[in-house]
């Protein structure tokens, strides 16, 4: 598959450009300088042939966080098929936007000089002084106003060879997809069914979750082998929710590194976007990470982070991160945890160093463990035995003397176990009689790491489902 990279300077339109591509909003876009700092990743078509678009941060000169953006945001241009280099066609060409584009030329590969924000021909006649930057293909478009870009659109076709790929159906198709008269960016994007992240067949989804600073990114890394999410000291570093897969002995495994979460009263600006962006990435995940860092106590806000979990029934690892500088002993921390995290008491803990590597193959391994378990589904003349020897051991409490029976029980589905068991009176059966039977079945059947959902349902009508918590 072609990739292809957009970059340019921060705020000159790249995510909106991408989101406009990939008819999804994704990218999060602000007038905030800086406001993409990782590489966001997203399929799109044209005329029949997948392409890979990749949304940069912004190019500028810097120190630090942002010089580490400027650094990954050019290696993605280098390593791809392609690159659209994007400027604000409302200023003037400046020197060191000239030197970047040049150098991106010398490596030969296909180059698109697009000039945004040219949303009438006045503007048009003023972009014609980006003639300096020498490139070989100009675009004037308008992101905002949907201007230009089914030319764009013909030429990534031809400069990438997709015909070969695939033969041009018609060029007006490709009109009717991308263009209509005037459609503002807003009213684009309101159109497009709600965002969603595409679950692969056969692949794992698991969201990176926590609060800022305590890793999540270096995690990332090190699940990957590669510096795929930028690493700093910054508190709040990733804002886009970043995409990656790898294999797993085998098994496709896409990781979700989303943005930390702060305390509300803290959330400002394009960080709103970002919790909302964690919450869809849990959406769509199969299993959670919560990441906890070992060299500090924890505080209200990392249970905060926790109850997500079960609120999205996932299956969950808590991730001890920081462990060669813990500040307690394990026995005591974990001891801790258990006290503050009551309400995930059947997921797993690991002890890890994303900086070392210590422990990172035992977590890919629990991982799968995980999403077998996620999986696993109880034979109904099995499930019946259990539930019968729990209900002899502890009898159903009666409902103002009246008798409440279970008939029998099935497991419906998976991902997470779904349970229904069937009652005379569903209604009567006390939730505090639910989780003695989620905790028998737990005693019997290993769901470490695993959610179950219990629906208590009558002959002829089914109650609410209760999920764990």
């Amino acid at each position: 598959m072609k990739t292809i990279a957009i970059l340019g300077k921060p705020n000159v339109g790249k995510s909106s450009l991408f989101n406009r591509l990939v008819k999804q909003h994704i990218a999060i876009t602000s007038n905030v300088s800086g406001t993409t700092r990782d590489v966001k990743k997203s399929v799109f078509d044209i005329s029949g042939v997948s392409v890979m678009l990749l949304d940069t941060g912004g190019i500028e000169k810097a120190q630090g966080l942002y010089a580490k953006v400027s650094a990954h945001s050019m290696q993605a241009g280098f390593d791809a098929d392609m690159v659209l280099y994007v400027v604000d066609g409302l200023s003037i060409p400046q020197d060191d936007d000239i030197a970047t584009f040049r150098a991106l030329q010398k490596t030969h590969k296909p180059l698109v000089l697009v000039i945004n924000k040219v949303d009438n021909d006045k503007i048009k006649q003023q972009a014609w002084d980006f003639n300096a930057f020498g490139a070989q293909t100009m675009c004037f478009v308008s992101v905002h106003h949907n201007r230009g870009l089914s030319i764009l659109m013909e030429n990534i076709f031809t400069m990438l060879e997709l015909g070969k790929e695939q033969s041009l159906e018609s060029v007006d198709k490709i009109q009717q997809e991308i263009e209509s008269d005037d459609e503002s960016l807003e009213e684009f994007l309101e159109n497009l069914d709600s965002p969603k992240i595409q679950t692969l067949e056969n692949c794992i989804s698991v969201g990176i979750i926590g609060r800022v600073n305590v890793g999540k990114s270096s995690i990332l890394n090190a699940l990957l082998g590669i510096e795929r999410s930028i690493v700093s000291e910054v508190a709040g570093t990733t804002i886009d929710p970043v995409d990656e897969e790898i294999e797993i002995q085998g098994q496709r495994v896409r990781f979700v590194d989303t943005a930390g979460i702060r305390r509300a009263s803290k959330i400002e600006g394009i960080e709103k976007f970002a919790l909302d962006r964690t919450n869809k990435a849990l959406q769509k995940s199969d299993i959670a990470l919560l990441v906890l860092d070992a060299s500090m106590p924890f505080v209200e806000l990392d249970e905060k982070i926790g109850s997500l979990i079960p609120k999205h029934a996932l299956g969950v690892i808590i991730v001890l991160n920081k462990w060669d500088i813990a500040h307690e002993g394990y026995k005591t921390m974990i001891k801790e945890l258990r006290h503050r995290f009551r309400f995930l008491e059947f997921a797993p803990v690991i002890t890890i160093s994303a900086t070392s590597g210590r422990n990172i193959h035992k977590l890919k391994a629990e991982i799968l463990e995980v999403y077998k378990r996620l999986n696993y589904r109880i034979s109904t003349s099995t499930l019946n035995e259990t539930i019968q020897e729990a209900i002899a051991r502890h009898h159903i409490p009666s409902d103002h003397g009246k008798i409440v029976k279970i008939y029998y029980a099935t497991q419906y589905d998976v991902n997470p176990p779904q349970i229904a068991v069937i009652a005379n009176r569903p209604k009567s059966l006390h939730f505090s009689y639910k989780r003695y039977l989620i905790n028998a079945l737990r005693e019997r059947f290993d769901f470490e790491g695993v959610p179950i959902i219990l629906s208590v349902k009558g002959k002829n009508e089914a109650s609410s489902e209760v999920a764990e918590k």
